[in-house]
């Protein structure tokens, strides 16, 4: 979780330290406009319900979104104080207007893929798109990005190689289930055209806002104890954690319109020393959807109209039982016991044992269901030893068990997850 821990602080400082314009770091001024299709599409139940159990339970969102009977008076450019609000009218049925979405929920997918032909239980997946997306860059920006590492003589682990790995398991797989594949990064190459140098200098205006009066350009190394204040690291930051997911969100809404996406990642614990890593003793697996805006991120403008699409979407129908079913079929193929937060940053979702609500870019910019994987410590004794093992057919004794390789055992688990919630109810 180390690499979750400096991605949150880093969402959270870039949202802070632009409290004055609003936005979060590299954000987009919202337009009001987008939550105009959403007006009469959910009751204020619905609405305030959502709101204090999901998507904003530790509070912070009142004085932003004020509720009345009948609406809520929602601020949608702070910049302009009471000016900047927009209506959004509720729905006066307990049956409200079906709200607008590029993607399709199970039922609606189930219905497109039979339309020409009969169930087929070989091709549970027939009339669905599923976008894969494998976290990371990897590649020759595996290091820069703080997703390598390498143990003694070892080969080193890069969590962006291994997610493509995956993926290039898991594609075949579910295109033989019937699903048509999509894909958000299929190469260790960005999806933004941005780069460290072209981010320079809004890294200086978040460093400076941040307190950092004279930031130096550049870091002497990983030692470097000002590395954090330096324009070069910020920037970097910058251009793999924001920019590149923000890419990939236009992808994802505006060109590969899917009914889901999946999030491809592997997990990993503070390490020690970089230059000399250890093994942790644990390993974990979680699922992550998109929930529990924290109370400095529902103050960003844009944070705050991106969480209403989604609410207004009703994206927690799809996503929640699609993670659950998805988790119990990994935790049966893995035997991971669940991860346990110990802070505020995520919740676990209601009556699940694996399946956590957090604010994260990736599922929050996606305006479709997200399944935000995080199987497997890599800096764990067993599975660096299996990473180590590379991939291969069948199954080799490592740590003691016959074993599939680790990118493919993956691949099947979510396969079989993805089947199981997509096969029809049996009859009674």
């Amino acid at each position: 979780m180390r690499w979750l821990i400096c991605l949150g602080a880093l969402l959270l400082s870039a949202v802070s330290v632009q409290a004055q314009a609003a936005l979060a770091a590299l954000g987009q001024r919202p337009d009001p406009a987008r939550l105009e299709p959403y007006q009469e599409t959910i009751t204020r139940e619905e609405f305030e319900r959502l709101l204090r159990t999901l998507y904003a339970p530790q509070g912070g969102w009142e004085p932003f979104i004020r509720l009345a009977a009948d609406q809520a008076s929602i601020l949608v450019d702070s910049r302009r104080g009471d000016a900047g609000r927009m209506v959004l009218r509720f729905a006066r049925s307990e049956e409200p207007t079906r709200p607008p979405r590029f993607w399709r929920d199970s039922g609606t997918a189930r219905l497109a893929g039979l339309a020409n032909e009969k169930w087929n239980p070989l091709r549970p997946l027939a009339g669905r798109r599923i976008a894969l997306d494998p976290g990371h860059l990897g590649g020759r920006w595996a290091q820069m990005e703080e997703r390598w590492f390498r143990i003694g003589d070892s080969a080193p682990v890069c969590e962006g190689d291994l997610t493509l790995a995956v993926a290039a398991h898991l594609a075949p797989r579910l295109e033989a289930l019937g699903a048509e594949v999509l894909w958000v990064r299929a190469t260790t190459e960005p999806r933004t055209p941005e780069r460290p140098e072209t981010l320079a200098a809004a890294a200086r205006e978040t460093l400076m806002g941040r307190g950092v009066a004279r930031p130096p350009a550049d870091y002497a190394g990983y030692e470097d104890p000002r590395k954090e204040e330096s324009v070069r690291w910020e920037a970097e930051r910058f251009f793999y954690r924001l920019a590149e997911i923000r890419a990939r969100a236009t992808r994802v809404n505006a060109r590969l319109h899917p009914d889901l996406v999946l999030c491809i990642h592997f997990n990993a614990e503070a390490w020690g020393d970089p230059a000399k890593p250890d093994f942790v003793p644990r390993n974990h697996l979680h699922l992550l959807v998109n929930g529990n805006y924290g109370p400095g991120e529902v103050r960003a403008d844009d944070v705050r109209l991106e969480m209403l699409v989604r609410l207004l979407q009703r994206v927690h129908e799809e996503e929640l039982p699609l993670a659950e079913t998805l988790a119990t079929a990994m935790a049966r193929a893995t035997g991971l016991p669940p991860y346990e937060y110990t802070d505020d940053r995520a919740r676990r979702v209601p009556f699940s044992t694996y399946v956590w609500a957090r604010n994260l870019l990736a599922n929050r910019l996606y305006e479709c269901p997200v399944a935000y994987l995080e199987p497997y410590v890599m800096n764990s004794a067993e599975v660096f030893a299996r990473v180590q093992a590379g991939d291969y057919e069948g199954e080799r004794e490592i740590a003691g068990r016959k074993r599939p390789s680790i990118v493919r055992e993956y691949a099947d688990a979510v396969a079989t997850g993805l089947a199981e919630y997509f096969a029809p109810a049996p009859t009674p």
